[in-house]
């Protein structure tokens, strides 16, 4: 009998598939005591599962590398490095030699790194616990001779559902689009890092479900529908032909909404509504040119370090930088400094820290860390001849932080000048409004910068206090609450009063209510995922923006975001049905 799983929607699309369970976690070790005359033994059975480990990696990082590049594949040498350590070898030893069975001294001592290095002082040494974890479960799973799961295990073409609890760096690298057709995972929310990512990828995906690998065996036939949030297990005859029909429906919408690309985007009262794309890898910048973007709205620049044993250097960049730019040829392009911490993981050196969506992320990371931000700063102004760059702060919450960026990138445009290097001294600099903070003294920022762009996944998380990367608190996540409603409309009253340009490019902007709403706010720039240009624009055509406009100001006095949502969604209908 099907067994339907109810999750969060995070990328649309229905596919059907059997499921590649990916358990990615430390299994539980019994407690195998041994004799002094099986010590030897046990020595070279960890010897062997050291060997076989590294063999792995070494094939894993071949393919991380056909795939993902040289640069990204190099998580899989550090974790080498940990296996060939001469300390930890000799530690599991001498464990093994006091009576220990070698997965039980393996994870013994295991435990006993990752817990020194989770407490040192030193940020290298805690950024390793990932891949300490990452070690832990591979060595363990071959001394316990348990299947391996990598994802790149999948033959070419398999067309399988990948389900997991959660995607780390290192699993993120292997993704293969030949093999895997769709995400599904216990953790995270339509906001959180693998979310975006399955949209950046155009892969259907489902997060939230909070049980799905208890669940779910490998093998299992699942249908998985992005857009309803749902994962059915063993589906019936009637239940797979029922997804074939849903699919093929959503087949035509794509194909009709495809003839949107070249139209404007144009209210039913004549006004222009800026609509641009948000990029997360430079190998979607073409793809997002053809959607009918008007540009690029937030380029995030994590994908460069996300999953990286070191940071990329200018020239690496400026390249990746450059191949968005050029793909838009003159239309704008809004890049965003690293936004590294919370819930993308860090790498580099930087710390785990208990509540990262709280510390040091973001541009306190950058400025506390000038080596690493010049260097992007100065890729920013190379690349910005090229086209019409803009660089964009994030997490800005005083006029201190700009004006010490500024100061930053005055630096960085006078020593390319001493180097003769070509470049822009004079790109655009504007903030991302996340905070209450940041909405509350918008008409202060307005002075330091030439735009501001609302980003509206930390501004709902920052305003409820609800983690946004928390399954568990996803009804929570409300980003029609009134008073996250008020704060977009302050950001945007303070920006339009100074004459900047306003923009918003959180998860928000793709949703068709909600993009209707912030149109009533008054917002006249949206950025959005590549695949949601057509649909948005969809919407903008078949609005008034005096009629949004009164509808948002009902939406603002409401009690509630269900109340807020119940009126918008009242006058978003009554804009269709007007149009008959």
């Amino acid at each position: 009998m099907p067994v339907t799983l109810s999750g969060i929607p995070a990328s649309p699309g229905i596919v059907v598939g059997p499921a590649h369970l990916l358990r990615w976690e430390v299994p539980e070790v019994p407690a195998r005591a041994i004799g002094p005359h099986e010590a030897e033994a046990e020595v070279a059975r960890i010897h062997d599962a050291f060997a076989q480990a590294i063999g792995r990696l070494q094939e894993v990082r071949e393919r991380a590398e056909r795939q993902a590049g040289p640069a990204e594949s190099a998580i899989f040498d550090v974790q080498i490095s940990i296996i060939e350590d001469v300390e930890l070898r000799s530690r599991v030893e001498s464990v093994i030699r006091q009576g220990f069975a070698a997965e039980r001294a393996f994870d013994v001592v295991m435990i006993e790194w990752r817990e020194h290095f989770a407490r040192s002082v030193h940020a290298m040494m805690r950024e390793r616990v990932g891949d300490l974890t990452d070690v832990h479960i591979r060595v363990l799973t071959i001394l316990l001779g348990l299947g391996d799961h990598d994802p790149v295990d999948l033959p070419e073409g398999a067309n399988a559902i990948l389900v997991t609890h959660d995607l780390t760096p290192s699993l993120t690298v292997q993704l293969d689009r030949g093999r895997i057709i769709g995400i599904a995972t216990d953790a995270g929310t339509r906001t959180s890092h693998v979310a975006i990512l399955a949209r950046s990828l155009g892969l259907p995906a489902v997060v939230g479900l909070l049980e799905a690998t208890t669940r779910i065996e490998s093998g299992d036939q699942v249908i998985l529908d992005g857009a309803a949030g749902t994962l059915m297990v063993r589906p019936n005859a009637a239940e797979l032909a029922a997804a074939a029909a849903r699919a093929q429906n959503e087949k035509r919408e794509q194909v009709e909404l495809a003839r949107l690309a070249n139209a404007e985007a144009i209210t039913l009262d004549g006004v222009h509504i800026t609509l641009r794309a948000n990029v997360d890898l430079p190998d979607e910048a073409e793809a997002a040119a053809r959607s009918g973007a008007e540009g690029v709205g937030l380029m995030r620049t994590e994908f460069l370090v996300v999953g990286r044993a070191t940071m990329p250097d200018e020239d690496e960049q400026y390249d990746a930088y450059r191949k968005v730019i050029e793909a838009f040829g003159s239309k704008p392009v809004v890049i965003r400094t690293f936004d590294i911490g919370g819930d993308k993981l860090p790498v580099g050196g930087f710390p785990h820290e208990p509540n990262p969506f709280l510390g040091w992320r973001a541009i306190r990371m950058c400025l506390d860390q000038p080596a690493i931000f010049k260097t992007q700063l100065r890729a920013l102004l190379r690349a910005a001849v090229h086209g019409d760059v803009r660089i964009m702060l994030p997490l800005i919450v005083s006029s201190d932080e700009v004006r010490q960026a500024r100061f930053l990138l005055a630096e960085c445009a006078a020593e390319l000048a001493a180097r003769g290097e070509p470049h822009r001294a004079d790109v655009p600099l504007g903030i991302m409004i996340e905070t209450p903070a940041a909405a509350m003294i918008a008409d202060l920022l307005a002075k330091d910068v030439a735009f501001f762009s609302i980003g509206t996944n930390d501004l709902v998380q920052y305003t409820l206090a609800v983690d946004r990367g928390n399954a568990s608190l996803a009804s929570r996540y409300t980003p029609l609450h009134p008073a996250v409603l008020r704060l977009i409309a302050r950001a945007q009253q303070m920006g339009a009063a100074a004459g900047l340009e306003v923009n918003v490019c959180g998860e928000m902007a793709s949703e068709p209510l909600m993009a209707y709403a912030l149109i009533g706010l008054g917002i006249r720039q949206l950025s959005v995922s590549a695949i949601s240009v057509p649909l948005v624009k969809r919407i903008v055509r078949g609005l008034h923006t005096e009629r949004a406009g009164a509808v948002a100001r009902q939406a603002l006095e409401a009690n509630t975001a269900e109340m807020a949502e119940q009126v918008l969604r009242a006058g978003l209908d009554a804009d269709r049905g007007a149009q008959g």
